[in-house]
């Protein structure tokens, strides 16, 4: 935690008709329609997870692990916050980290800095399955108290995490998530997941 909360009721209507890849709209649990798989790699992304430092900086330090999922090359929790910390917000209201947090918006400005392209968007579970199955990777907008059965404000989304893969077998989502001692390869429910990822109505950056 924490990331800012989403102006999200009109930026992502515009979204979902102009930006969002076109993907298959399975909302069930197992995307494919058959036997249970795994999509993603959590085991590859594991060693990317970093426990964040400051707690308003998730999104810099979840951008710093698909940075490095990426390219290879992982940048630190303070170079992506000074990367934020110049870079202006989407917004043009300041720069995109100012201590106060990021805007989920602003992901997606991070990641193309280190020459990485990414859509911004509503998703499901289903539609973000085979995006990891291609090899993409997935950030998302989630509410921390949820996510770790936890007491605080569950009513609005408040963190970010790195999807790392989607098990429809198991109907878990594996995280690396910089938000507890615990996170990398964190694995949650299905409906842990979707109760604390409909907080920021499904909002979540593909990676490209």
């Amino acid at each position: 935690m924490a990331s800012k909360q989403l102006g999200l009721a009109g930026a992502l209507l515009t979204l979902a008709t102009a930006s969002v890849i076109a993907l298959p709209a399975a909302a069930q649990a197992n995307p494919g329609g058959g036997a249970g798989q795994m999509y993603g790699n959590p085991a590859a992304a594991a060693p990317f997870w970093r426990r964040q430092h400051d707690n308003m900086a998730c999104a810099e330090v979840a951008v710093a692990d698909v940075v490095g999922e990426i390219t290879g090359n992982q940048p630190s929790e303070d170079e992506v916050k000074a990367v934020a910390a110049n870079t202006p917000n989407s917004a043009g209201t300041g720069p995109i980290f100012n201590g106060n947090g990021t805007d989920p918006w602003d992901v997606a400005v991070l990641l193309g800095h280190y020459g990485i392209p990414a859509v911004r968007g509503q998703f499901t579970i289903g539609t973000l399955a085979p995006e990891l199955g291609a090899g993409r990777k997935v950030l998302a907008a989630v509410n921390g108290p949820i996510l770790w059965n936890q007491g605080g404000d569950r009513t609005h989304e408040n963190h970010f995490v790195v999807v790392t893969g989607i098990d429809t077998g198991a109907n878990v989502v594996h995280l690396n998530d910089p938000g507890v001692d615990n996170g990398r390869d964190e694995v949650v429910p299905f409906g842990v997941f979707e109760a604390s990822w409909a907080t920021g109505a499904h909002f979540a950056v593909i990676a490209k």
